[in-house]
């Protein structure tokens, strides 16, 4: 998933107006992305206009009491995973940082979509 912030917010002075960000991932509908800083914080996802609605196939993606979306990968679905991340505990720095790199990777190839028969 590939969003871009709508305008800029003083209150967001780590995100760029006009940036195409990735989302790596959702919590209560807000947006996990690396912010200017390369750091993955959460926004709230109405900041947005969503480029690219794709969302991998191995995300897990759950639906909260008032149905709100959770969703990841699944290295980084874990209960407490940002914590450790944050917390600077190696083994989640490396399993975040080996995830989002692949995902990196391939956020802005070009996807084979389906031919539309006519």
């Amino acid at each position: 998933m590939i969003v871009k912030l709508r305008r800029k917010y003083a209150r967001y002075p780590d995100l760029t107006r006009g940036l195409s960000y990735v989302v790596i991932g959702i919590e209560a509908n807000d947006f996990r992305i690396l912010n200017d800083q390369g750091r993955p914080y959460l926004y709230p996802s109405r900041l947005f206009e969503i480029i690219d609605p794709y969302k991998p196939d191995d995300w897990v993606t759950e639906r909260g009491e008032e149905g709100e979306c959770y969703a990841y990968p699944s290295p980084l679905n874990a209960c407490g995973f940002f914590e450790d991340f944050f917390d600077a505990k190696p083994k989640a720095v490396a399993t975040f940082w080996r995830i989002v790199n692949q995902r990196l990777a391939t956020a802005t190839r070009p996807r084979q979509r389906a031919a539309s028969s006519t």
